[in-house]
């Protein structure tokens, strides 16, 4: 991988985790009650928006990264992702990491690094 395509990866993986660890703050605040209620309270705090921004900016972040090279590499790669947000959500929010979710992210890590060895 180029050193663009690198940071580009990079900073995807960045925005995507920080986007869903944003929603998943606005999601889980426990003063935020219920239905309409639930929703008024997450607009007012700043998580949904973060994410909503994370998000936007992923998108031209994502597609430039895909032009750097062929599309089955990009969207492998893309899927450490799923790595990182499950870490990060046992780290910040506490979330069990079963047995079989270790073994998934086991099997993402060796598929990646797979992949990136292929060049």
């Amino acid at each position: 991988m180029t050193p663009l395509a690198t940071a580009l990866w990079l900073l995807n993986l960045v925005l995507d985790t920080g986007g869903q660890l944003a929603f998943k703050a606005a999601a889980s605040d426990p003063h935020a009650g219920d239905g309409l209620a639930r929703w008024r309270h997450m607009l007012a705090r700043p998580w949904l928006i973060i994410g909503v921004a994370c998000y936007v900016l992923e998108f031209p972040v994502w597609i430039a990264f895909l032009s750097q090279g062929p599309l089955t590499r990009g969207v492998l790669l893309g899927s450490i992702d799923m790595v990182v947000i499950m870490l990060a959500g046992r780290w910040l929010f506490k979330e069990k990491l079963t047995r079989l979710r270790v073994i998934g992210i086991l099997l993402v890590t060796v598929g990646v690094a797979v992949v990136g060895a292929a060049g």
